[in-house]
């Protein structure tokens, strides 16, 4: 009887190395794919935001240079016009006049200048508003904020498509007309050409559009990052408890 008791508990210790053998590399292969997840994450989340920041520099720079349209070679006068400032030659001599003043409306030659400044500007304050956002990472959480920072970027896209489009909508102004000739209208820009900054403007959409999607997908990775630490605590709990019940059985049988 010594013997078989010894030999059940021999054959009950063993069934406890194997199992316990059997769960440790899962575990192990749990925690180091937990492990990447997050570290991948995080390298993403920082890569997000280093263009977050790029893409605010782009919408400071398109809403206060002047340069969104201007002469070309065939046009009557020499300038460039900007969103809210604007500077035209007189035709007897290379010094051109400036106008134009984001704090005073009224200076502005065309009502479509004066919504598209206002949408320009209204990007421009939702993408710095965003990266005034990262500070909550350090106490909100981080699912939570990527996904406000989403849907600022987001909104700031929607407020660059409206100024882009509104804006040749004042190519008819007098003052546009006087630089460009009689041939431009609304949408029809006549002897004059689109400087860079409208193209830099038009490319930041695609910009903005990109990081919303990729903050969102982020937002919802960190919900997946939770879900498998929940997991990973509950496999957790339920190895020890295993142990623990083998350990008692082999006591008992000792």
């Amino acid at each position: 009887m010594p013997g078989a008791a010894a030999g059940t508990a021999a054959t009950g210790a063993g069934s406890s190395g194997a199992v316990a053998a059997g769960m440790l590399p899962a575990q192990e292969a749990a925690k180091i794919y937990h492990t990447n997840y997050v570290r991948n994450s995080r390298a993403i989340g920082v890569l997000w935001a280093i263009f977050t920041i790029c893409f605010a520099i782009v919408n400071v720079v398109c809403f206060i240079q002047p340069y969104w349209i201007g002469d070309g070679v065939d046009t009557p006068q020499a300038g460039y016009f900007g969103l809210f400032h604007y500077c035209i030659g007189n035709g007897f001599s290379r010094e051109l006049t400036c106008r134009g003043s984001f704090t005073d409306f009224s200076s502005l030659p065309s009502g479509a200048f004066k919504a598209a400044s206002f949408f320009i500007g209204l990007s421009m304050m939702l993408i710095i508003a965003c990266i005034v956002c990262f500070i909550l990472f350090f106490f909100c959480n981080t699912a939570t904020v990527y996904k406000i920072c989403a849907w600022m970027q987001l909104t700031s896209a929607a407020c660059l498509v409206l100024g882009c489009m509104i804006f040749p909508d004042g190519w008819d102004s007098d003052e546009v007309k006087r630089m460009c000739g009689e041939k431009t209208d609304k949408y029809t820009l006549g002897a004059c050409s689109v400087r860079w900054a409208y193209i830099l403007a038009i490319i930041g959409i695609l910009d903005a559009l990109i990081l919303s999607f990729l903050a969102f997908v982020l937002g919802n990775r960190q919900d997946s990052l939770l879900a498998e630490e929940l997991k990973l605590e509950n496999k957790g709990r339920t190895g020890n408890i295993q142990e623990t019940h083998w350990g008692g059985i082999c006591d008992r049988l000792l």
